[in-house]
C-alpha cells in the first residue's frame, strides 16, 4: 500500500492515505471523477504493466453509499456494496444465478448485497457485477470516515 500512497502522491493528489491492503485510497483533489480515474488507470497500467480496473467515489459518495445501505440491520461484515462504475440497468439482477440465502438490491452505482450465510461459502453470481469491486459495509464506513475529514 506503500507504493500505491507514493503512485498517487506523484499523480498530485493530496492528504493521501491508505485502507487495508486491497487498493482502497482516500485523498484530495481538484480533478473531476473523469480525470482522477484515468489518472489513476494510467499510473496504475505503468505500474501493473496491464490495465487495472479503478473506481472512484467523493466523500459524499462513500457517506450516501453507506446511508442508502438498504440492509441496515444486517451485521455490517455480511453486508457488500459492489460498487460500478455507472448506475446498473434497471433489469440488472435478471441474470443472477445460484442465489440462496442472499438478498440484492440495486443502488445509485452500486449493487447491494446481503449475505446471511456469510460471503464465504456463497456461490452467488451476479453477472452486472463482473466489472465492480466490493467493499463491506465495515470498509465503507470507514472509508467514509477519512474522506469526511
Amino acid at each position: 500500500m506503500a507504493e500505491l500512497k507514493a503512485m498517487c502522491e506523484e499523480a498530485g493528489f493530496k492528504s493521501v492515505r491508505t485502507y487495508i491492503a486491497s487498493g482502497n485510497v482516500v485523498f484530495k483533489s481538484t480533478k473531476n471523477e473523469a480525470r482522477v480515474q484515468a489518472t489513476l488507470k494510467a499510473a496504475l497500467a505503468a505500474y501493473a504493466g496491464r490495465p487495472v480496473g479503478v473506481l472512484v467515489r467523493t466523500a459524499a459518495e462513500m457517506a450516501a453509499v453507506l446511508a442508502h445501505n438498504p440492509f441496515p440491520q444486517t451485521p455490517r461484515d455480511r453486508t457488500v456494496a459492489i460498487f460500478l462504475d455507472k448506475t446498473p440497468a434497471a433489469n440488472a439482477l435478471e441474470g443472477v444465478t445460484k442465489q440462496t440465502t442472499e438478498q440484492i438490491r440495486l443502488g445509485a452505482r452500486e449493487i447491494y448485497v446481503y449475505y446471511a450465510d456469510g460471503i464465504g461459502g456463497s456461490r452467488l453470481k451476479i453477472p452486472a457485477a463482473k466489472e465492480g469491486t466490493a467493499r463491506n459495509m465495515n470498509t465503507i464506513a470507514k472509508l467514509a470516515e477519512m474522506a469526511a475529514v
